[in-house]
Formats: C-alpha cells, sequence, structure tokens
C-alpha cells in the first residue's frame, strides 16, 4: 500500500514574488556581534502536485546584490574571500525532496550550489498561510524558511584569528527567506 502526504498548500506552480519577499542570511563577527544582509535580486519557484513526492522548490541569488547596510564590507563579500561574485555570479537551490515535518513545517532537502561548490541543504518551511490578494485577485502564500550552512565547506575560508581566540568571521551562517509566492495560472 502506497501513502501519498498531502499539501497543505493548494497545487500548483508558485513564483517567488521578490517585492514582498526576502532572502537574508546572518553570521557572528568578532564572535561578539551578528551581521546581517540580504541579496536584493533572486528568483524562485515552488511546484506542487498532488502529493509531495513530486513536489520541487528551486531559485537562483545574484551574489553581486549582497547588501549588509555596510558598502565596504559588501564589497569584500563580493570579492574572491567570500562570493567571489566574478567567477560566481549565482548561487542556486534544487530540491531532492520535501517532507511533511509536522503540521504546517516542511522539511526541503536539496542541493545548494555556492562559490562553485554544491552541498546538500537541509532547510525548514513553515507555511504561514495562503490569500488571496485584493488588488490583483491573485492567489498568495506566505512561508518563513530558515536553515543553516558551513561557509567552509563551501570554500570560502578567509578569516583572521583574533587575540582573544574568537575568529573575525563565523564559519556558521543562519539561513532566513520570508517567502511570498504568487500562484501562477
Amino acid at each position: 500500500m502506497s501513502a501519498t502526504t498531502p499539501t497543505l498548500v493548494p497545487t500548483g506552480t508558485w513564483t517567488v514574488d521578490p517585492a514582498h519577499s526576502k532572502v537574508g542570511f546572518a553570521v557572528k563577527h568578532m564572535g561578539i556581534a551578528t551581521v546581517r544582509g540580504e541579496f536584493g535580486e533572486f528568483e524562485g519557484t515552488l511546484e506542487l502536485g498532488d502529493d509531495l513526492s513530486s513536489a520541487r522548490a528551486y531559485g537562483t541569488v545574484k551574489t553581486a546584490s549582497v547588501d549588509t547596510n555596510q558598502p565596504q564590507r559588501d564589497e569584500h563579500l563580493r570579492s574572491p574571500d567570500f562570493f567571489d561574485a566574478a567567477s560566481y555570479p549565482e548561487l542556486s537551490f534544487e530540491s531532492t525532496s520535501i517532507e511533511q515535518a509536522d503540521e504546517d513545517v516542511y522539511r526541503i532537502t536539496g542541493n545548494l550550489t555556492l562559490h562553485g561548490v554544491s552541498r546538500e541543504l537541509v532547510l525548514d518551511a513553515e507555511i504561514q498561510g495562503t490569500e488571496t490578494d485584493p488588488q490583483s485577485g491573485d492567489e498568495r502564500i506566505g512561508l518563513e524558511v530558515t536553515g543553516q550552512l558551513s561557509r567552509g565547506e563551501y570554500g570560502m575560508a578567509f578569516n583572521q584569528a583574533l587575540g582573544s581566540g574568537n575568529m573575525l568571521v563565523a564559519d556558521k551562517v543562519k539561513l532566513a527567506l520570508d517567502i511570498a509566492a504568487v500562484k501562477q495560472s
């Protein structure tokens, strides 16, 4: 007997609305403060069938669009020490499986390609709800997506030891995506 897991999200193809979404990250600086940033240019799609076995999530981010609200730091992040945006202008994610973790949280496993390296990444996506836009009539969904990665595993090993024993930039990067997507007709 084959069991299927129905989705809480209506079936169809959902496209990320960048005007109402954010792709962000947070990393410890000097071991004592958290620096947050986001990417201004990205796109993504969620394809849902009648059950999760056929679901797909994928997207890309333009690495040069990184913004931490500090231009000098952003230029360093675009350099070969970090994203190397000239050589690797995009990072991409494509799911390999989506499963229901609990009532409104889904676990998305997939491959993240960053800085020329592809590795498996697990994200948690919490459904915030669905609604019809009163102005356009479009059906929308909200998702809060979180995860974390080791930047060293993607070849971003730049660092500097501090006198306290702390490192200038932590290896662990927390991911936080606030996604609003529109159902395609």
